[in-house]
């Protein structure tokens, strides 16, 4: 019998510190109303000092084996995507992840696709399952994009917020409760529309190598092709599973900016009742913004068993992807 893999549970932690616009007054050229016309956010949140991309995700990690009725030990993989990472390099943020939750010598390990992170998880969980390769696969976002931020910077630092999603996903043999498909893909060549990078120094003996900068990014630029690529991206993949936009329960795209989800909507013809937003509470949260979307839907009890969502995302790479998903709870 065929296997196919569910997203069987969805969970999500937010952190306590609430920034509003109005807390970036005193600080920066900008007010609340500047920020909400061409972003859409109101508040975001960002984690404390004593706070890692690790804590985050292991807090939204244990509520989703809860959720999926799963003790830790069930676990047999762990992916973690982030950029912002607890070390650079190593350990991964995964180890760490698994370390807090208790699991040991299982894989783990983190990729690094920025905003398109829990779409790349999806395609990745779904190849190690109908592989027969593992039964029950841990996937998280996780953020602390705060720790990245130039706060001297209002074009970006405005933007983002920190969090975490997760979502733990499982063998079935039905369909209709299956990742029905994901599309990803990534162009390096725009690579500078979004990146954060790390200016050399020197490679003599003893000698400072480097310094981690501040994430920069090409607003405009990003903008434009950002919603030609994601509009593009998602007719395809519901062409090619013969799936009309009415056929779609809910439409989750990453949330980056008000705008682009607006336009990309429109543009698919979604909805207001089938588009899902939460851009305007926690900013944009890169790895984690779908899965925490998708837990508030859940958490508010419109998401159900057997819902089909679409989701895509687009990041820094530049990466994106798209996914036809069943939820399988």
């Amino acid at each position: 019998m065929k296997k196919y893999a569910s997203l069987k549970s969805i969970a999500s932690y937010i952190p306590s510190r609430c920034v509003k616009n109005s807390d970036f007054e005193a600080v920066l050229d900008t007010t609340d109303e500047w920020i909400r016309k061409r972003t859409g956010i109101q508040t975001r949140y960002f984690a404390s000092d004593d706070e890692n991309s690790s804590d985050l995700g292991t807090k939204a990690a244990k509520l989703a084996i809860e959720r999926a009725g799963l003790a830790v030990g069930d676990i047999d993989l762990v992916i973690v995507a982030t950029l912002s990472p607890d070390y650079l390099g190593m350990p991964s943020t995964a180890c760490l992840l698994s370390a807090k939750l208790g699991i040991r010598n299982k894989p783990a390990f983190d990729i690094s696709t920025a905003c398109s992170g829990f779409i790349y998880l999806l395609s990745l969980a779904k190849s190690f399952i109908e592989s027969g390769t593992y039964e029950n696969i841990l996937i998280v976002g996780a953020e602390k994009v705060s720790s990245i931020l130039d706060f001297k910077d209002r074009s970006t630092c405005v933007l983002f917020g920190d969090g975490a999603g997760a979502a733990v996903i499982t063998s079935t043999t039905e369909q209709d409760k299956s990742i029905l498909d994901v599309h990803i893909s990534s162009d390096g060549t725009y690579y500078d529309y979004l990146f954060t990078p790390r200016t050399l120094k020197g490679s003599g003996f003893l000698q400072e190598r480097f310094s981690p900068q501040y994430l920069q990014m090409k607003g405009n630029e990003t903008f434009k092709l950002a919603v030609k690529t994601l509009t593009n991206d998602v007719e395809n993949i519901m062409k090619k599973n013969n799936i009309a936009s009415k056929d779609i329960d809910f439409f989750i795209p990453h949330q980056a900016n008000l705008r682009i989800i607006s336009a990309v909507g429109e543009q698919l013809k979604f909805s207001s009742e089938q588009v899902v937003i939460t851009v305007e509470k926690y900013g944009n949260t890169s790895a984690a913004s779908i899965p925490m979307a998708m837990n508030d839907i859940y958490e508010s009890g419109r998401l159900k068993a057997g819902d089909l969502m679409l989701l895509d995302a687009f990041g820094g790479g530049l990466t994106w992807g798209s996914a036809l998903v069943y939820f399988g709870a």
